[in-house]
């Protein structure tokens, strides 16, 4: 899974391993997206493309099964929606 973000300083959209490049930095002005837990950012974006590469390859395992059952869409996105929600309710708007 690749994911995208926008900064919130700016609204220039950039790749996460951009920002695990920059060490937590904006590829764009390089100022960091949380100075005091750069590290801490980094770690947390590569855990969620990791783990939304895991998830998306254990879906894609599932379906191609193709089982007596479905998932709930909601059950799976639902929390995830949630996170992302909170991050983009914290958006910095110039001009």
């Amino acid at each position: 899974m690749i994911i995208k973000g926008t900064c919130k300083r700016d609204g220039r959209e950039f790749m996460i391993d951009q920002v695990i490049g920059a060490g937590g930095a904006c590829p764009w002005d390089g100022e960091p997206f949380n100075p005091d837990y750069a590290v801490t950012l980094v770690d947390a974006l590569r855990d969620a493309e990791a783990a939304g590469a895991a998830l998306e390859e254990a879906l894609l395992k599932i379906a191609d099964l193709n089982p007596e059952f479905t998932l709930s869409v909601d059950s799976v996105v639902g929390p995830l929606r949630d996170q992302l929600v909170r991050l983009d309710q914290r958006l910095v708007r110039r001009g």
